[in-house]
């Protein structure tokens, strides 16, 4: 599994992923960030390497929502684990966008707009809340 963190520091990341790692693969993150867990079955996937691409277009929205982005890429143990607690098939892409409550609010077969990622977030009470305390 690769993880891809636009806008969080290294050592917030590797903290958070260590706590993911005793825990499960997800429960680092719960309060703290949401999560976009990008599956596939290898890097060459190119509904991968697109939603890659409509993310890097809008880091300053990926960092201000507080999304992380990991990828269970490959048969890796880490993958195959990751894959296994979100139900995903190893043989296809899915796009699946957690939220800081740890609750599943899309999930998509093909990539996801980060216009879509963004108004699903700042629909979200807690994003709310946050964008009211951040004025």
């Amino acid at each position: 599994m690769r993880e891809t963190a636009l806008g969080l520091g290294l050592a917030a990341m590797a903290a958070m992923a260590a706590g993911a790692a005793l825990a499960g693969p997800l429960d680092g993150y719960r309060g703290r960030a949401r999560v976009l867990v990008l599956s596939a079955p290898d890097s060459r996937d190119a509904q991968l390497r697109a939603q890659r691409v409509a993310l890097a277009s809008d880091r300053a929205g990926v960092a201000e929502r507080d999304l992380v982005v990991l990828e269970a890429v490959g048969s890796g143990a880490e993958a195959r684990a990751l894959r296994e607690r979100l139900g995903l098939p190893a043989d296809s892409f899915r796009a699946i966008l957690i939220g800081k409550d740890g609750g599943t609010k899309i999930t998509e077969a093909a990539p996801i707009a980060p216009q879509r990622l963004f108004a699903t977030i700042d629909a979200m009470p807690m994003r709310r809340t946050e964008m009211r305390e951040r004025r």
